[in-house]
């Protein structure tokens, strides 16, 4: 099999493609697309616990430590102890974190939007069922993972 005949390849390179180009984007305000990402994920009012921003983004709990460090070198979030939950943090956005917020957000429904003219509602559907056939079975790939890993330890 070609690797032009598999499905993660054009899953990969399509997400490489919009992923440069988000960066572009992102670079001309000094950020890159994974900032943005994080800043879309994160309550401007409430703020976000630490804790609920990573597996929204399927981060490593250490990845998203050294992003939000600095973030918060660049001025863009800052930390306060959670009301409720003293030992919990939460994640606000600064003015800055809000303005770079609003430029990822907008760069997504423009790359959606331009899409939207060049691919029918059909096709998009199309699209949508065929990507959650595929998530399905990764969903199922992963629990046969777990599975496996399970007897392992139940042998050892």
């Amino acid at each position: 099999m070609k690797r032009e005949e598999t499905v993660d390849y054009h899953i990969k390179s399509s997400w490489h493609a919009i992923s440069r180009m988000y960066n572009h984007e992102a670079a001309k305000e000094g950020f890159t697309t994974a900032i943005g990402f994080v800043l879309i994920n994160i309550n401007s009012k409430e703020g976000t616990p630490a804790t609920k921003i990573a597996p929204k983004l399927g981060l490593e709990t250490r990845s998203l430590t050294r992003m939000l460090k600095t973030m918060e070198e660049k001025e863009l979030i800052y930390k306060k102890p959670d009301e409720l939950d003293k030992r919990s943090v939460r994640i606000y956005l600064t003015e800055e974190g809000k303005r770079k917020k609003e430029i990822s957000v907008k760069t997504i429904k423009s790359f959606n939007e331009q899409v939207r003219e060049v691919v029918s509602e059909e096709d998009l559907g199309n699209f949508f069922e065929v990507f959650g056939k595929i998530q399905l079975v990764i969903d199922q790939v992963q629990a046969e993972n777990v599975t496996d890993l399970q007897k392992s330890i139940i042998e050892f």
